[in-house]
């Protein structure tokens, strides 16, 4: 037993409580990697499923994620799987863009009538953002 408190002889010279530190390693490790892959999972399920429509240039975002703003086919406008107004779209991004340049990307439904996609792009540009893009997918030949 690697913890001992006391002496059998009654000598307590040379025997002192020892903590095996192996199995507490062993114990982080298994948590770290249990977390790892718990929040590698959940990374997916901010998004709202969209059904995007398709278009001929579609090109891949390669530099760092804009802020993503999705509208589902039924109209409803959603920030970090959050509903919001175009007026809370308009304060936030204020705020936003005081702290230095900032992108949209806006993903509507294919079946999202166009004055909705009108009303977010507009709130988007109230609020002083000057790059906004439309989230797309690219057609299949």
């Amino acid at each position: 037993m690697p913890v001992k408190l006391q002496s059998q002889s009654g000598d307590d010279e040379g025997d002192e409580a020892r903590i095996e530190i192996i199995p507490l390693i062993d114990i982080m490790f298994f948590l770290l990697a249990a977390f790892m892959l718990v929040s590698l999972s959940m990374t997916h399920v901010r998004r709202v499923p969209i059904n995007l429509p398709t278009a001929s240039s579609a090109q891949e975002e390669t530099t760092t994620p804009p802020i993503q703003i999705a509208i589902d086919a039924e109209g409803v406008t959603t920030w970090d799987s959050k509903v919001v107004t175009l007026s809370e779209i308009t304060t936030r991004l204020k705020s936003a863009v005081a702290g230095g340049e900032t992108r949209v990307m806006i993903s509507a439904d294919a079946e999202t009538r166009h004055r909705q996609v009108v009303g977010v792009l507009d709130a988007v540009k109230a609020a002083g953002v000057e790059k906004v893009g439309i989230e797309t997918r690219e057609v299949k030949n």
